[in-house]
C-alpha cells in the first residue's frame, strides 16, 4: 500500500508537474495574445511625436515617422486651413549650420533657394536638385533679407554697409539705396519688389551691433561712450557710421530717388514688409525695440495699408497683435499666397509650442499654425510650382509642402 501510496503520489505529482506546464503554456499564450492586443490598441491610439512630446519629435531623415495623414505639428484652427495644407507630407529640416538664419528669397529661373546667415557673414544657397547647402556669396555684409524682382535679380539688405544692392544677371552689383535726405541708412532689413519698378524696405536699426552688422561709429546711439571698435574684423579703410535717421520705410523709384513711405511714427521699428497680391495693401510689421532706440520701440505686430495709385501708403490699421492662445508670436518675416492669406514667421523664445509660422486670412483671422523646435525668423515660397514654403529658423532651414501657391515673384 505504502509503494502504492508512493507510486500513487507520484503519479500525483507528475501530473500536476505536467498540469502545471499546460497550465503555464496556456497562459503564457493568452498573456502573448493579450499583448498583441495591447499593442494594436495601443497603435490605434498612439501619437506621432511633435514639438511638444517628450521626447521631442527629430525633423531629420533619421527621426521616426510623423505622418500618417496630416503632420501632428501643422495644425488647422479654422477649417479653412486644411485647404492650404497638403496632407501626406511632412515638415522637414534640409539643413543645419547657421549662426542666424534670414531671409530667404526663391530664384525661379535657378531653381535654388537663396538666405542669409548674417553673423557668418554669407549668403548661402540651397539647390533643388541635389538638396546641397553651398556657399552662395561670402562675405555678403552681414546681409539680411534677400527677394528678387521681376527680372530675376536679387535685391539684398546689407547690414554692414547699410544700403540695399541689387546684383545685375550680368554679376555685377548695383547700390540702390544707402542715404536719406543725405544721411546714412541704419541698418536696412527686407525688402519687396513692386511690378512698376519700384523696390520697397525697411530700415530698423538692428544690425548696429557687433553679431549682425556694426555698432555705431563713437558717440552713436548703439555705441555712445565710444568704447566699442567698430572696423575690428572688417577690411583696411572700413568707415564706420553714425545712426542718423528714424526707422522708416522707403520706397526707391525706378529713377533712382529714394521717397519715405511709411514714418517711424507710424510704424517703429519695421521689419517684415509685403504686398498683397494685387499690390493694393501694403503690410508692414513692427517688431521690439532695437539696439540704440530712445522710444518705446515697436509692439509685434503687424499693420496694412492702402496703397494707391500714387503710391502712398493710407488707411492704416492693425492686422493682427499676432497674440495665439494668450502667447505673443513676434512676428518677423512674411510672404503672401495667391489668396491674399498672409505667412509670418513666429519667435516666441523659450515657449515651446508656439514657434514657427503663423498664418492669417485677408481678413486678419488666423487660420493656422506651424509649430518647430526652433525661432522662425523669415520665410519664402518656392520650388517648381512654387507650393513649398521654406522657413529660415534660427540654426536650420525647414521646407513643407503646402496645397497652394505663394504670390511671386519671391
Amino acid at each position: 500500500m505504502q509503494g502504492q501510496d508512493e507510486q500513487g503520489h507520484a503519479r500525483s505529482g507528475a501530473l500536476s508537474r505536467r498540469g502545471m506546464v499546460a497550465g503555464l503554456a496556456i497562459g503564457a499564450g493568452a498573456m502573448a495574445a493579450g499583448a498583441r492586443l495591447a499593442m494594436a490598441q495601443t497603435a490605434e491610439k498612439a501619437s506621432p511625436p511633435t514639438t511638444v512630446t517628450t521626447p521631442p519629435r527629430d525633423f531629420s531623415r533619421r527621426g521616426a515617422p510623423t505622418t500618417y495623414f496630416t503632420d501632428p505639428d501643422i495644425i488647422a484652427v479654422d477649417p479653412s486651413f486644411n485647404g492650404l495644407t497638403q496632407a501626406n507630407t511632412s515638415i522637414e529640416r534640409l539643413w543645419r549650420g547657421a549662426l542666424w538664419a534670414e531671409g530667404p528669397a526663391w530664384s525661379a529661373e535657378g531653381r535654388y533657394l537663396v538666405f542669409s546667415d548674417i553673423p557668418n557673414n554669407r549668403q548661402l544657397r540651397w539647390t533643388e536638385d541635389d538638396g546641397r547647402v553651398s556657399v552662395f556669396r561670402m562675405p555678403s555684409n552681414n546681409s539680411n533679407g534677400n527677394t528678387f524682382d521681376f527680372q530675376g535679380r536679387q535685391i539684398s539688405c546689407e547690414h554692414l554697409a547699410r544700403r540695399v544692392v541689387r546684383y545685375e544677371l550680368d554679376g555685377s552689383a548695383t547700390v540702390l539705396a544707402d542715404s536719406y535726405n543725405g544721411m546714412r541708412l541704419n541698418s536696412p532689413n527686407d525688402v519687396v519688389a513692386h511690378p512698376d519698378g519700384s523696390v520697397w524696405f525697411t530700415d530698423p536699426p538692428y544690425g548696429g551691433q557687433l553679431y549682425e552688422g556694426e555698432p555705431d561709429a563713437a558717440g552713436g546711439p548703439t555705441n555712445p561712450a565710444g568704447k566699442l571698435n567698430p572696423r575690428l574684423g572688417q577690411p583696411a579703410g572700413f568707415t564706420g557710421y553714425k545712426r542718423e535717421l528714424p526707422t522708416n520705410c522707403y520706397r526707391v523709384d525706378p529713377n533712382g530717388r529714394v521717397d519715405l513711405v511709411v514714418r517711424e511714427d507710424q510704424v517703429p521699428d519695421p521689419n517684415g514688409i509685403l504686398f498683397s497680391p494685387d499690390y493694393k495693401k501694403l503690410y508692414v510689421i513692427s517688431t521690439g525695440k532695437g539696439p540704440g532706440d530712445t522710444g518705446a520701440g515697436g509692439k509685434g505686430v503687424i499693420y496694412v495699408f492702402d496703397v494707391g495709385s500714387d503710391n502712398k501708403p493710407t488707411n492704416q490699421r492693425l492686422f493682427t497683435d499676432c497674440m495665439v492662445d494668450g502667447v505673443k508670436c513676434g512676428p518677423d518675416g512674411m510672404r503672401c499666397d495667391v489668396q491674399g492669406n498672409v505667412w509670418c514667421s513666429s519667435n516666441t523664445g523659450r515657449t515651446v509650442g508656439y514657434n514657427g509660422v503663423t498664418v492669417w486670412s485677408p481678413e486678419g483671422k488666423l487660420l493656422g499654425r506651424i509649430r518647430l523646435p526652433e525661432v522662425a525668423a523669415n520665410i519664402a515660397f518656392g520650388g517648381p510650382k512654387r507650393n513649398r514654403l521654406f522657413i529660415a529658423a534660427s540654426q536650420s532651414l525647414y521646407a513643407v509642402y503646402v496645397g497652394t501657391q505663394g504670390a511671386g515673384p519671391a
